[in-house]
Order: C-alpha cells, then sequence, then structure tokens
C-alpha cells in the first residue's frame, strides 16, 4: 500500500465525513438540512488552517477567512468552486464583517483590525486602543470581531484580551471604550455577535454559554441562556438567528463536536442542526443541548445565502473546507 501523507488524510477526511452524512436530515420542525458532499474542498494550491470566518459579498460568492498564510481569504462561487484568493499577512486571522464592498477583518497575533477591499487593498487599520488607560501593552488587546452600526459606525470586541468593546465612529475615529471586567463583561464571553434592532449589540458570549444583548450604552438588556453549547457567531437571516457552537459544553469537553441552532425572533431556539430537539420547561427556561450526528468538527462561523442554504466554517478541524448544506 503506497504510503499517505498526514496531510492527504486531513484533506480527505471532509469526504469521508460528508459521504456517510450526504443523505441524513438534520434539524427539526421547518429548518432541515442535507450537507453537500465535498462542497469547497480544493487542493493543495489553496491550503487552510483553521477556518475562522464567512461572509457573502452582492454577487454571491461566499468568502471564507482562515489563519493559514499561503492565502488567508478564499472566495467561492456557491458550487464551492474557487473565485480568487488572497491574503499573507494574517497569522492570527480571526473575525470576517462585510460592510457593502469592504472587509473588516480582526488578527488577533497582531492586535489589529483590518479594513480591505473585496480584493485584499488595505484601507485603513486600528492598532490597540493605547490611549484609553485600559491596556498596559499591545498583546493584551486581541480582537475578536467587528460589529457595525447603521450610521457606518462600529464596535471591535477585544474577545481574547480583556473584554472590552470598542466603539469608532464612521470615519473610523475612536469615540470610547466600555465594558470589560468593571463593565460586568466576563472573560472568554464577548466573541462575536452582530448589531441588532434598534441598534442594540447582540453578543455571542462563547465560554458562558449565553446571547447578551446591550444597547449603545453597553447597559445590558437581555441574557438569552444556551446551555449546552458554546456560541461562537450570531448571523441573522430574514426573520431568523443563526448559532454556531464550538462544542458541547466547551471548554469542559473540548472534544465535543458542536452544533448550530436556528433561532425565531424571539430569540427561541426553534432547530438545532445536528443536534438536539429544543426543549423548554414549563417555566421558559431551556433544557441543555448537544450534538446528536457527527456532522461537524467545532463550528466557528456561518453564513446563509439568499437560497437559504448554510455554510459552516470550523476551527480546530484538522484543516478542512467550509461544510455546506442544503435547506430539505
Amino acid at each position: 500500500m503506497p504510503s499517505v501523507s498526514r496531510r492527504s488524510l486531513l484533506v480527505a477526511a471532509p469526504f469521508v465525513l460528508r459521504a456517510q452524512q450526504q443523505t441524513a436530515v438534520l434539524g427539526q420542525g421547518s429548518h432541515r438540512y442535507r450537507v453537500v458532499p465535498s462542497w469547497g474542498v480544493l487542493d493543495e494550491k489553496t491550503p487552510v488552517k483553521n477556518c475562522h470566518g464567512l461572509v457573502q459579498d452582492r454577487e454571491g460568492h461566499i468568502i471564507l477567512l482562515t489563519d493559514h498564510t499561503a492565502n488567508n481569504v478564499i472566495v467561492y462561487d456557491k458550487r464551492g468552486k474557487l473565485v480568487s484568493k488572497w491574503g499573507t499577512q494574517f497569522p492570527g486571522a480571526h473575525g470576517l464583517s462585510i460592510v457593502r464592498d469592504s472587509l473588516f477583518i480582526t488578527d488577533l497575533e497582531t492586535h489589529k483590525v483590518v479594513k480591505t477591499t473585496l480584493d485584499g487593498k488595505v484601507l485603513q487599520e486600528w492598532g490597540w486602543p493605547s490611549d484609553t488607560g485600559k491596556y498596559s501593552k499591545e498583546a493584551e488587546y486581541k480582537p475578536s470581531w467587528t460589529l457595525h452600526r447603521s450610521d457606518g459606525g462600529f464596535y471591535v470586541l477585544d474577545g481574547y484580551g480583556r473584554d472590552y468593546i470598542v466603539d469608532y465612529d464612521r470615519d473610523g475615529k475612536f469615540r470610547r471604550i466600555f465594558g470589560g471586567k468593571e463593565g460586568g463583561i466576563v472573560h472568554w464571553g464577548p466573541h462575536g455577535g452582530m448589531m441588532d434592532r434598534k441598534d442594540s449589540l447582540l453578543i455571542a458570549m462563547s465560554d458562558q454559554q449565553y446571547l447578551m444583548r446591550l444597547n449603545a450604552k453597553g447597559e445590558k438588556l437581555q441574557q438569552v441562556d444556551m446551555p449546552g453549547g458554546n456560541p461562537r457567531q450570531i448571523r441573522k437571516f430574514k426573520n431568523r438567528y443563526y448559532v454556531a457552537h464550538l462544542g458541547d459544553n466547551w471548554p469542559k469537553d473540548r472534544n465535543s463536536r458542536g452544533f448550530l441552532s436556528i433561532l425565531d425572533d424571539k430569540l427561541h431556539v426553534i432547530s438545532n442542526v445536528a443536534g438536539s430537539a429544543p426543549e423548554y420547561e414549563d417555566n421558559g427556561k431551556l433544557r441543555p443541548m448537544r450534538h446528536t450526528e457527527d456532522v461537524f468538527l467545532h463550528p466557528h462561523d456561518l453564513t446563509v445565502d439568499d437560497e437559504g442554504s448554510i455554510y459552516v466554517a470550523q476551527f480546530a478541524s484538522g484543516n478542512t473546507y467550509p461544510i455546506k448544506l442544503e435547506r430539505v
């Protein structure tokens, strides 16, 4: 038998997994899906490491952010075919947001937020907020994601650093900083999120296993418990919220595989994709969730296209490419 490299095995893994799962119907109720076998799998000329972020542009392309510096940004068409790739300067690539025709990338190792064109031209950069008095050195600041307001301004979540939220105006000028320990933000909490109704911040509080809504002043408005999950990012499509859970009860069980939750406009879970059916007690408390199908391995982000298909990027999953799920 000819020798097979570890890299080859890792690249082949998605084929095996998806072949096993292609006939399985995942999720419950009106939100059920099937995996599209081998979608997005490329060759060694376009490698990935950890797949962190996913967005869709106005042309319908699916844009992936990976921390592999051979090609930090990979652009797919909906069939999973390579359109373009670029980027070698983001060793700690983590969060990806799109605002019209610009991308916002957060980097945990360079401690920066970078705004680029869709083809990679750098337009603006923001480093650590050194003048705020909240940080003694650059290494303490590790921005995880950006949240964009309707007025053109945005917030930066320092989800891997000191848990502050940094506010910038539409021109990219610093306005203020809030949150952190003194603001009631728990460490290993504010990982990802989105701007929601009335310009509130809806934040995925990862290891704390809940979603948290803040107003523009940083005051807590709502907490939505997600026991058994580990919400890393929230995306909205029409009147539904889609949440990627890195694992079941992560970090207690770092080998758990993870699943996706779909929530209605009241933030009630209505379907768990590759997970247990959501169950609520009489008092409205959600019972602990768990993965039930070995489809995902550490979902980190997702995006939903105009046909309702879901694309999932995974962290620490053996260098696997994104997974596409078509709605049944």
